[in-house]
């Protein structure tokens, strides 16, 4: 009931930015709002680590260590994991992260739980990580101009979130599922302008967003949040260009056709469609430019 009441109210908002900020304070309460701004001018506390990753996954137990050593290699220093009802290997595979403290794991089953993974990952990290960036288990944040993700991030420290673009990458015609990693097997992706990606995912500093408004963008307590270019964002990421020169996310989004099946089998933790379509598979299958 509450958020469905916080839709409506913010649905009177025409300008859509302002809409999309009061939805977040809205769904996360007004007293709570209140309250947290109280708590932020208090806490000076210096957080444990500079940047950690959160994710909901299911049934990406054979994903993980490429994805968890990618982030490790460009600076990420905790992954806060979600796991949506595995019944894979996914613990397993997990347990040596988890028992040298780089992966703090939580069960989180249930259909459309993915946005109530992050705002509990927002509220039980908001003092121990300086930068909190939500990704997908077929999404890599690769710093093209940068060392490595912090090096980026050191220069956004005054903002409350940054937006990063994807950048889409198809199956490269693979029927089946092949040796090698996923950043080895798809060498094949969009043309950067492509509509798709202008899609963003959020690095945010938790200590200034009250929650995630969707899977995409965060409701900030004060400031706007900035490009990757630096710049205040003003317009919606589905009304701007992508931007992918300083830094972006390769989104994996399909891989070979067989895994497109197998992820199309376990539902959606969004909640936006409950199944994938093969209408997915061609929508994301792209192949325009091979990577060297």
């Amino acid at each position: 009931m509450h958020k469905i009441l916080a839709e409506a109210i913010a649905g009177m908002i025409p300008a859509k930015m302002a809409r999309n900020r009061w939805r977040g304070i809205l769904r996360y309460g007004i007293i709570k709002a209140v309250r947290l701004k109280a708590r932020r001018r208090r806490d000076l506390s210096e957080p444990e680590v500079y940047l950690s990753v959160c994710a909901i996954a299911k049934d990406e137990g054979r994903y993980f260590d490429e994805w968890i050593g990618w982030h490790l290699s460009k600076g990420v220093d905790r992954f806060y994991i979600y796991d949506n009802g595995s019944t894979d290997n996914t613990r397993d595979v997990l347990q040596p992260y988890i028992d040298s403290g780089v992966v703090e794991y939580r069960y989180w089953p249930g259909s459309r739980r993915q946005i109530a993974a992050y705002d509990d990952c927002i509220g039980r990290h908001r003092l121990s990580t300086r930068w909190l960036a939500f990704i997908d288990l077929d999404e890599f944040i690769v710093p093209v101009k940068d060392g490595s993700i912090p090096s980026f991030l050191k220069r956004f420290e005054a903002f409350p979130a940054v937006e990063i673009n994807w950048l889409v990458y198809g199956s490269g015609g693979a029927e089946k599922r092949e040796r090698g990693t996923v950043m080895e097997r798809f060498k094949f992706h969009s043309q950067p302008g492509h509509i798709l990606n202008r899609h963003v995912k959020s690095i945010v500093d938790p200590r200034r967003v009250y929650d995630m408004i969707g899977c995409h963008e965060a409701a900030s307590i004060s400031g706007r949040a900035a490009d990757s270019h630096g710049e205040e964002i003003r317009r919606n990421f589905r009304e701007r260009e992508p931007q992918q020169d300083v830094i972006r996310i390769n989104h994996y989004a399909v891989k070979s056709f067989e895994e497109f099946l197998e992820k199309q089998s376990k539902g959606r933790a969004s909640g936006k469609r409950r199944r994938l379509t093969t209408g997915y598979f061609a929508e994301y299958d792209l192949n325009d430019i091979e990577e060297r």
